[in-house]
C-alpha cells in the first residue's frame, strides 16, 4: 500500500472537495504542522471552489495545529481528529463550528 506524504494529503483537498456540502462558505483555514512532516498549508473555500497553497494566512478563519505525522493519521481516517483535540494533541484557533464541519466538506481515502 502506498504511503502519502502530509503535503500530498493537503493538496488532494483540492480534487476531494465537495463544493455542494461547503454551499454559500467564504472561509480560509491554515494548517500549521510540525515535526518531520511539518509545514504551513492556506486552504481557500469560496463559493464552489477550493484551492490550497504552502504559506501562511495574514487572517484565518480557523487555524489547525498538529504534528504533521499526526495529522495524516487524522487526513487518513486513521485518527480521530476530535479525540486528537481533547487531547490536545489538535490545537484550533478561530471559527471552531468550521472545524468540526471541514471533514464534511472533502472526500478523503
Amino acid at each position: 500500500m502506498a504511503e502519502y506524504t502530509v503535503e500530498e494529503l493537503v493538496f488532494n483537498h483540492e480534487k476531494a472537495f465537495l463544493p455542494e456540502k461547503a454551499s454559500g462558505m467564504n472561509a480560509v483555514i491554515q494548517y500549521h504542522l510540525t515535526g518531520e512532516e511539518g509545514g504551513d498549508y492556506v486552504i481557500t473555500i469560496k463559493g464552489d471552489e477550493c484551492s490550497v497553497k504552502k504559506g501562511t494566512a495574514e487572517d484565518p478563519t480557523v487555524t489547525l495545529t498538529a504534528d504533521g505525522d499526526y495529522f495524516r493519521d487524522v487526513l487518513l481516517g486513521k485518527a480521530d481528529g476530535m479525540k486528537g483535540f481533547m487531547k490536545g494533541k489538535l490545537q484550533l484557533e478561530g471559527d471552531l463550528n468550521l472545524a468540526m464541519k471541514l471533514t464534511n466538506f472533502f472526500k478523503i481515502g
